[in-house]
């Protein structure tokens, strides 16, 4: 029964690093996504311009980039969410602004969030949002619509081979969680 004992005991040794672990790369995950989401664009992380920098910019007259704008609702999501124009010609260095509608259909106030997504990948650190309805929770009461502005500019560094960008937005509620 002796020889028992440390083999108990090595396993709890083991068994804790496992749990030290996986706290530690939980914990780590975090960081790690958001330097994934900047190399890679993936979750909407786009370029960052204030206004007045933006305002700046040399604009590129001779070259013009197709954008577009996509409008998705995540599963039980009552609204009605869509872009105010579904595409448009823009030139690199000028400061736009565009709109998105959202309508609540329920019969009762909900809070959503929008996530944006650009595509390619690789254009998400030329495009820069300096107004989005993305940076706050949105509330609507029951039946209630708004449109709700987008202000961006594309950076003239943007690579040449890309000629079309697409600007996504899932809206999620966060009703539940929504901060009071």
């Amino acid at each position: 029964m002796s020889t028992a004992r440390p083999t108990h005991k090595r396993l709890l040794v083991k068994l804790g690093l496992v749990v030290l672990a996986m706290f530690g790369f939980g914990f780590a995950l975090v960081p790690i996504y958001d330097v994934i989401c900047d190399i890679t664009g993936l979750n909407g992380k786009t370029g960052a311009l204030s206004a007045k920098q933006a305002e700046g910019m040399t604009v590129d007259e001779i070259r013009t980039i197709t954008l577009e704008f996509l409008a998705n609702l995540n599963q039980g999501l009552d609204w009605e969410f869509r872009p105010g124009v579904r595409k448009m010609q823009v030139h690199p260095g000028k400061l736009y602004s565009v709109s998105y509608h959202a309508r609540n259909l329920t019969g009762h106030q909900m809070v959503g969030q929008a996530v944006p997504s650009v595509t390619p990948n690789t254009a998400a650190a030329y495009f820069s949002k300096t107004e989005c309805f993305c940076f706050t929770q949105q509330s609507l009461a029951a039946g209630e619509g708004r449109d709700m502005p987008l202000t961006f500019i594309v950076n003239p560094d943007l690579p040449e081979r890309i000629k079309t960008i697409s600007l996504s937005y899932t809206f999620f509620d966060v009703t539940q969680t929504a901060k009071r």
